[in-house]
């Protein structure tokens, strides 16, 4: 059976650097790439972090019905997932990891049913998650005010996920990830 593992979480929970560990960990895993119509942001490359598109062509893929689940996340900011990214990753016989939104982790997981195992990283608090995105200096203070406004709104979703990570301390959620992908995939 072809399976996919979604992580998801509000941003700065810390969800890109679990998923950065399970890829090193795990070979069976294969990251599927996401397309967005954000800017990208510090050293992040199109066709290697993100599919950067315009909002218009995001649009044209949506007629195209070219996703397995999209979100408008914000005005004209766009994420989505490719039918054809999952297709290519399973016909090289691996299994699909995600990251990405709350949102779009929970269509995931109602699209893949039984094949998808979907994990919330939650941080230990709002304010260590505000903490977080100040300390990564990639946004501006406005952009952080929205972000963490979106990660109370979105912690409220975690019941949706099959397991919840609580990211307090990193080498501890290591683990636990570690263990519920080796269930999951059997390896």
């Amino acid at each position: 059976m072809n399976k996919v593992i979604i992580f998801s979480a509000p941003s700065g929970s810390g969800k890109t650097t679990l998923v950065k560990y399970a890829l090193d960990r795990f070979s069976e895993l294969q990251f599927s790439i996401s397309c967005t119509t954000r800017h990208p942001r510090g050293s992040e490359i199109h066709a290697i972090d993100y599919h950067f598109l315009t909002p218009e062509e995001f649009r044209q893929k949506i007629a195209e019905d070219a996703f397995v689940e999209y979100e408008e996340v914000y005005t004209d900011k766009y994420y989505g997932t490719l039918k054809s990214e999952v297709e290519k990753i399973w016909n090289q016989g691996k299994v699909v990891i995600f990251d990405v939104d709350v949102k779009g982790g929970i269509s995931l997981k109602k699209y893949f049913g039984e094949q998808a195992l979907s994990i919330f990283i939650e941080p230990p608090s709002i304010e260590e998650l505000e903490r977080r995105l100040i300390a990564r200096n990639t946004d501006d203070a406005a952009t952080i005010k929205t972000r963490v406004e979106k990660a109370e709104e979105e912690m409220s979703y975690a019941d949706q996920f099959d397991k919840i990570v609580i990211n307090t301390d990193l080498d501890e959620a290591k683990k636990e990830i570690e263990n519920l992908i080796k269930n999951f995939i059997g390896s």
